[in-house]
């Protein structure tokens, strides 16, 4: 062997690395080209209503502009009569059925409208936006969570693809909920000086079909995420050391776990008590023909206001650890499998209960076979 041939041989190992080494920095892009896409669309979905204003309602506007102002000096002569309705005094009626009553006009919704708009209004944006600041903060002074030892190059099954396809149907699912009832909630405060009354008008009864429609088709993948894995998230004496010891992100300590780990633990039972009361809630205010009184209307509205709040507030800390606080998570959802040493930092119980299956390890593919030191960069 000559010195040119010597040269390319001790040369080749360096060049996979680096070609592999570029394959992933490419992948990470485009993941992350991704998420910001997704971002981007949810911010800018709601605007979608200058559109309608701008191509149906200027002639509504005008013709509306010109009524108010032919009629800005009558005087109405019933205002009188609808002030003694206010009193909220109980009468007589000989009418029937659900939400008959004797009082003519329910001063209840008063109430409920000052709490909507009052207290869960003001203060729910900012649970949300100071879970995002936390985030933001933790992943600069923490930084994500590497794979210790580097990729192994062999990979083992995390998820199977009814589990993916049932996770990735609810979380899109999830998102168009969020988006939309989001907009409901906090669009007086929100988005009404952003976009204007028109704008909002029309972007508001968009997002209220769309919310609507798409909850019972929720509901269920929500009860179907239950069925299948309640089985795995049931508390052991295991999760109480995974939780003090911060789940291994804190401190960068080694925790075991099983498949669940104890923070997937937790979000899945959120999903169960928080998720499924905004569920439950919202399904009574969708389906009101089963003669639920207005006052139930009123209180399961404020119930499922606060508890989707809650929900997406925890959500954001859900999608963080599983996407950019972790390194290689993400790849189990999308491809199923996931590296044989990340398994063996974060699930070392469920990587042993496959070995003594039987599961055989299969090589990753080469954009997955890039070594890191355990903190990712």
């Amino acid at each position: 062997m000559n010195l040119r041939d010597s040269l390319k041989s001790s040369s080749k190992p360096h060049l996979q690395r680096r070609g592999i080494d570029q394959r992933y920095r490419r992948r990470m892009r485009a993941m992350g080209w991704t998420a910001a896409f997704m971002l981007l669309g949810a911010m800018l979905l709601p605007l979608t209503g200058y559109v309608y204003v701008a191509l149906v309602e200027g002639a509504q506007a005008q013709e509306s502009a010109d009524n108010q102002a032919a009629d800005g000096n009558e005087i109405n002569p019933r205002s009188e009569y609808w002030r003694a309705v206010r009193e909220s005094a109980a009468g007589v009626t000989t009418a029937s059925g659900p939400y008959v009553t004797d009082t003519l006009m329910q001063d209840g919704g008063e109430t409920w409208r000052e709490i909507r708009n009052g207290p869960i209004a003001t203060f729910g944006p900012w649970m949300l936006a100071m879970m995002l600041l936390v985030i933001g903060l933790f992943h600069l002074i923490q930084r994500p969570h590497g794979i210790k030892g580097g990729r192994s190059g062999k990979t083992v099954p995390r998820w199977s693809v009814t589990e993916r396809t049932l996770h990735w149907y609810v979380a899109i699912l999830f998102i168009i909920m969020a988006v939309t009832g989001l907009s409901l909630l906090f669009g007086r405060r929100v988005l009404i000086p952003l976009m204007g009354p028109e704008g909002f008008a029309a972007w508001a009864q968009w997002a209220k079909d769309i919310h609507n429609y798409v909850g019972p088709f929720f509901s269920v993948g929500v009860l179907l995420i239950i069925i299948a894995w309640i089985r795995y998230n049931i508390p052991t004496k295991t999760d109480w050391q995974w939780f003090k010891r911060g789940g291994g992100v804190i401190g960068n300590k080694e925790v075991s776990a099983g498949r669940m780990n104890g923070g997937e633990k937790s979000w899945f039972w959120i999903i169960c008590s928080v998720g499924m009361t905004s569920i439950i809630t919202g399904l009574i205010w969708d389906f009101p023909i089963f003669g639920f009184s207005r006052e139930i209307m009123q209180i399961t509205n404020i119930i499922h206001s606060v508890t989707s709040i809650v929900w997406v507030t925890v959500f954001f800390g859900h999608a963080y650890i599983g996407t950019l606080g972790t390194e290689g998570a993400i790849e189990g959802m999308i491809k199923g499998e996931v590296d044989v040493n990340w398994m063996k930092q974060h699930h070392d119980l469920w990587y042993e209960e496959l070995q003594r299956k039987g599961v055989a390890q299969q090589s990753a593919e080469p954009d997955m076979t890039t070594h890191t030191d355990g903190r990712a960069s």
